[in-house]
């Protein structure tokens, strides 16, 4: 294999604002090589791509191909260029038939059917439209898209996630015969087998900068994960048995999933949520979270399993039917819950009049105080309270719990609720979290910073594959040990092998 990159990308960085989403990213991808691009969650692995395939524009930084400098600007450039990218979540224009979605990136049709066959959807119906082919199917006709380009260097974002594993093995095998064929793979996935039995070497990047690359061989994962986490890479190696795990034996869960399925995404997840708890979930993207918030939520209708609500099995067919049994839900984005549009005391005081079982005279004094208790509690800055829009991302968050606060809901589902918002309301956030858990609340937290686990959670759950791979007490939830979990790996490391040369099906134990 020669050794000029086909390409190399060198000192990437990207600001959005004052948050540094790439510092200084690097990228080498050699002909005939499949690279892995790995991190963890925030680490500028997506930022990257969007860069390398024109989709977002680079601060600073070279990418070269084939020796020669290449300003990328446009995913049209990226193409002319050979670099084609096929994305986590389907890029089909849902209301068009497959064959309008192919002449829009001027896709030869003879190709992509051929590359369709061979990813093993033989009889596909270009004039069926994209909504109405299911998921899997769909990331399938995005990659047969990118290669009927024949493009010298593709990129994969977790491409087989949702694939069912007969596809996911044809992807696989067709990633190998693009690097015989000489053309390059970057291929993120976290699935630590996957990128044993594909990739020939891995690049590392946290906080938005590389930080190794590493061959493929034997025990690597465990080098990859220190590289992940750097100086937070932690050697305590607690069990279970040793601290307590916060269940409360003897009890009725306040909330009980059992063997829960949403789709592909979630496919068996069982916990329970007890009164007085403030239980975290933790999965890297992508892995079923969404859905379980969705169902639990009664936005997202299961597929299979069963949820209980005080011992008792429920069904929801509307977030109504939630807020009913007392269950609400404090999204991450802001602006899917707040009518930003209207007063602080309009969209606390919503859940009064939203229900129709409780129209009628409302009783505007008992609203007012309910409402000022709420907002004191709390301390939203009202001075702007005319429009919510005019808040701060931190007290606009605010308002969407105190909706709930006031609304005296016993269970909140909390889907990253801090992110995007200033350290000092993180914490004011985490303190009340372990308030309302103190007054007898459950707390659903799911978090994309691993660090917030041990300042607010009692128990966590983690999530891989759309499956729980572990349960445990907080205490010992260190960021190294739910990484660890997080890619499916046990929580303790185990010294790695300084065997190098073996089979890629070797390369890596079960996880």
């Amino acid at each position: 294999m020669t050794t000029s990159p086909l390409l190399d990308a060198t000192g990437v960085a990207k600001n959005y604002g004052a948050v540094a989403a790439l510092r200084n990213a690097s990228l080498s991808v050699l002909p005939g090589e499949v690279h892995a691009l790995m991190g963890a969650n925030g680490a500028g692995k997506s930022t990257l791509v969007k860069i390398l395939t024109g989709a977002v524009s680079a601060d600073s930084g070279s990418i070269l191909i084939r020796g020669q400098a290449h300003e990328i600007r446009s995913p049209a450039q990226a193409r002319r260029a050979g670099l084609v990218s096929v994305y986590q979540e389907p890029a089909l224009i849902p209301d068009l038939d497959v064959a309008s979605n192919l002449r829009l990136t001027r896709t030869p049709v003879e190709p992509f059917r051929q590359w369709v066959r061979e990813l093993g959807v033989p009889d596909l119906d270009l004039g069926e439209t994209a909504r109405d082919v299911p998921l899997a199917i769909q990331r399938v006709l995005d990659l047969a898209r990118a290669l009927a380009i024949e493009p010298d260097v593709l990129l994969l974002d977790e491409m087989t996630a949702a694939l069912p594993s007969d596809l996911a093995e044809k992807v696989l095998d067709v990633v190998r015969r693009q690097a015989q064929a000489g053309r390059s793979v970057i291929f993120i996935s976290h699935r630590f087998l996957e990128i044993a039995a594909l990739c020939d070497r891995a690049t590392v990047l946290r906080d938005g900068e590389t930080v190794g690359v590493v061959d493929i061989e034997p025990g690597v994962e465990e080098r990859i994960v220190e590289l992940m986490l750097g100086s937070r890479m932690e050697k305590a190696r607690a069990s279970a048995a040793d601290a307590d795990d916060g269940r409360q034996s003897g009890t009725t869960p306040r909330i009980g999933v059992r063997k829960l399925r949403v789709g592909a995404k979630l496919q068996d997840v069982s916990f329970d949520l007890h009164n007085g708890e403030v239980l975290g979930i933790v999965a890297l993207e992508g892995q079923g979270q969404d859905q379980l918030f969705g169902a639990l939520s009664g936005s997202t209708r299961p597929s299979g399993g069963v949820i209980e609500v005080d011992g008792q099995a429920v069904e929801f067919a509307h977030p109504t039917d939630a807020v009913a049994a007392g269950i609400a839900y404090v999204p991450g984005d802001r602006a899917d819950a707040l009518l930003m549009q209207q007063s602080v005391h309009h969209n606390i005081a919503l859940p009064f009049s939203a229900n129709p079982r409780s129209w009628g005279p409302i009783d505007t004094g008992r609203e007012r105080d309910i409402v000022r208790s709420a907002i004191e509690r709390l301390q939203i800055d009202t001075r702007a309270q005319g429009e919510v829009q005019r808040l701060s991302g931190g007290n606009q968050q605010k308002v969407t719990i105190a909706r709930w606060i006031a609304a005296d809901a016993r269970t909140i589902l909390c889907f990253d609720p801090t992110r995007g918002i200033d350290v000092r309301t993180k914490k004011e956030i985490y303190q009340l979290l372990r308030q309302l858990a103190e007054q007898g609340k459950s707390i659903l937290f799911y978090t994309s910073e691993l660090e917030e686990v041990q300042l607010v959670c009692d128990r966590v759950v983690v999530i891989f594959g759309g499956k729980v791979v572990d349960i445990m007490p907080a205490g010992i939830a260190s960021e190294a040990v739910l990484t660890r979990a997080s890619y499916g790996l046990p929580r303790d490391a185990k010294p790695a092998s300084d065997t190098s040369a073996v089979n890629a099906s070797d390369k890596l134990g079960p996880s």
